[in-house]
Order: structure tokens, then sequence, then C-alpha cells
């Protein structure tokens, strides 16, 4: 596959976004020229699912650095296995730096999954190594912070650096939910991530909802427990 080449002195000048035209580093060199450094793009994955945590991962590129990675698109336009390539990619290169936050299903069911969200975007941005000077939030969401932030609907479409956040954060918690489906085979997890799938809700209908399941989400409320 022909590979692109990206560098802060070589970007798509367009902010305009369709099926043909990937994310660019628009947002980015905007805030750049004003002199902030450290543009932390924030997005996360997991706020549907009936069970597991919801993540939130944090990434800025280092202003004139080169990065070059396959052509672009957000998380959920891209195969499994183009995911995890791009993710090697980019969570090995010294350009890229990024934060991870998690919030686990029994948070989510104390708070609700919009503040557990909130959450995870919090701690993804405590959990950068250097500390961010400004923030871009994937859609219409706002965080405790005090750090300038902007929010932008569909950011993961648009923005380059926001759309390297979903993929970090996809692969991330399907790695985790993997791990679940070894302890919890009967469920699927590896297969649907803790989606309500058919497969989902039949193995909730036969065997009751387990420890990682969101007890808040009305598909669960009404399973038994294992």
């Amino acid at each position: 596959m022909k590979k692109r080449f990206i560098s802060s002195l070589s970007l798509c000048e367009s902010s305009v976004y369709n099926d043909k035209m990937p994310p660019d580093f628009n947002e980015e060199k905007k805030l750049w020229k004003k002199g902030y450094k450290r543009v932390a793009c924030i997005d996360e994955v997991g706020r549907g699912p009936l069970a597991g945590p919801v993540v939130a991962v944090a990434v800025f590129i280092t202003p004139n650095s080169k990065l070059t990675v396959p052509k672009m698109r957000d998380s959920k336009k891209l195969s499994p296995k183009r995911r995890q390539k791009l993710y090697k990619i980019l969570t090995g290169n010294p350009a890229v730096r990024w934060g991870i936050g998690s919030v686990s299903e029994k948070v989510i069911d104390k708070i609700n999954i919009l503040e557990a969200t909130k959450l995870a975007m919090e701690k993804a941005v405590k959990n950068l190594k250097s500390k961010a000077d400004y923030l871009i939030l994937d859609g219409n969401i706002k965080i405790n912070s005090s750090v300038p932030q902007k929010s932008i609907v569909k950011a993961d479409e648009k923005v380059f650096s926001v759309a390297l956040a979903s993929i970090i954060a996809k692969v991330t918690r399907d790695r985790l939910m993997e791990k679940y489906a070894k302890k919890f085979p009967e469920y699927g997890f590896d297969r649907h991530k803790g989606y309500g799938t058919s497969q989902h809700r039949k193995a909730l209908k036969k065997h009751g909802h387990c420890k990682i399941h969101r007890k808040s989400f009305r598909p669960i409320k009404t399973c038994k427990l294992k």
C-alpha cells in the first residue's frame, strides 16, 4: 500500500470532510500558529456497549515532526487489521505523545455513561507525559480542565490527531475485551467487544449478566446475575 507523508509543512489545506478526503492538520496548524505547541486531541471508545469500560485517549503530535503513516481514517472506518497496523506505527513513533484514560463499568453505573466519558477524557489528559496547552475534543462535550478546549462534532473524521486518538483508543479497548473473553467465554466478548449484538443478547438471555456488564443499562437490568 502506498504511504502518505505527513508533516507540519506538508498538509491538506481544506477543512471540509467527505468520503474521499481524510482527516487533516488544519485545526492543529491554526493553534500552532497561535503559540500552542502541545495540542492534545481526545476521542473515546465504548459509550454504547453493554459491558466493559469506556476508554479515552489524548494525543498530540510535536510541531515540525515528520510522521509517515498509511492513508488515515477514523477508527470506525478501518478494518481490525488496519487498526492494529496503525496502532503499532503510532505508538512506536516519538513524534506521537499519548495518554490513556479508562473508567470501569462499576463507575459507569454510579455516575452514568456521559459523566464516565468525561472522566475518562480527563484521565487521558492527565496521563500525557507532557502537559497539553490546548485540547480538541470529539463531539459536543466539555471536560473539567484548566487547559483551553474546543469541541468539534465528528472531529474523528476531520482532525488528524483526533483520528489517531480514536485508533489508539479502539485497539486498547478491543484488546481488553479480548482478555475478558477468556474469563467469560460464554459471552463472545472477543467478537462483539461488549456491544449489544444479537449474539450477545442471546448469551445474556441464557447465562444472565456477569461482573463486567453495565447494570444500569436497560438490557442488563432485566438479566439475572451469573
